[in-house]
């Protein structure tokens, strides 16, 4: 039974019929059986307000950045001069998509190594109408993007250490390995970026990312480098901001 949302409250008048309650039930026993989150249940979510097609190829959708980007970065840079964003390891394409939403003059790269990935980036792109100014390119962190400079690189990439992995709730099994491994100290990816976002910035762009739990990993990684730790209002952490001019001074 398809519902809006958000659902007026005389949704709850409705009787729900039988077919539904037996598919609903079959999805509950699944759920508790085989421990696979709901979502890919469903094959449906929300992120920034927006729904989005989840499978099994794409980590879910649950990034505190969808806060940023509803607010459209402020009041880190200034919206009206922002034109080009990417998202680095766009995944489901949900960063993406909500950039171009928060931001209608821009154009947005969505950029993943995983093929299987970009091809559930591409539905949603699709199904958001936006494929003239989003596009989903393959892309080993920046080596596909040659020549390229953003506005706004925003990224989500993996950052589950080592020692960690193993011990995520079961749930977590049933998502891309190739999204959430990140090496011994979870910095994998995160150094690659750090080393190379600078050149694929503007003057005066902004490169924001979530690092989760290897906050205190990175710290201690990079001590002189000027991070800007992002606080939420809904939830979440473990995301920093850092400017191209900050990047370039301490090199």
């Amino acid at each position: 039974m398809a519902l809006p949302l958000p659902a007026p409250t005389s949704v709850y008048q409705r009787r729900v019929p039988a077919a539904a309650l037996s598919a609903l039930d079959q999805l509950l026993q699944r759920r508790i059986r085989e421990r696979i989150p709901v979502v890919y249940l469903t094959r449906r979510c929300w992120f920034a307000g927006l729904p989005m097609y989840v499978d099994e190829r794409v980590l879910i959708p649950r990034s505190p950045i969808a806060e940023l980007i509803e607010r459209r970065f402020a009041p880190w840079i200034a919206a009206a001069r922002v034109r080009r964003i990417l998202d680095l390891g766009t995944g489901s394409g949900c960063i993406a998509i909500a950039c171009a939403r928060a931001f209608v003059r821009a154009r947005v790269d969505a950029a993943d190594v995983s093929d299987a990935a970009l091809a559930v980036a591409r539905i949603n792109i699709r199904r958001h109408r936006l494929s003239k100014r989003v596009r989903a390119l393959p892309s080993d962190h920046f080596a596909g993007l040659a020549g390229a400079s953003y506005d706004i690189i925003v990224s989500n990439p993996p950052y589950v250490a080592r020692r960690l992995l193993g011990g995520l709730p079961a749930e977590y099994r049933h998502e891309p390995r190739l999204a959430l491994a990140a090496g011994a100290d979870g910095l994998d990816s995160v150094r690659i970026i750090l080393r190379e976002a600078a050149a694929h910035l503007k003057p005066g762009g902004i490169l924001i990312v979530e690092v989760g739990d290897s906050e205190r990993a990175l710290r201690r990684a990079y001590p002189r480098l000027p991070f800007t730790w992002l606080a939420f209002e809904r939830g979440g952490g473990g995301v920093f901001l850092i400017g191209r001019e900050q990047l370039l001074a301490r090199k």
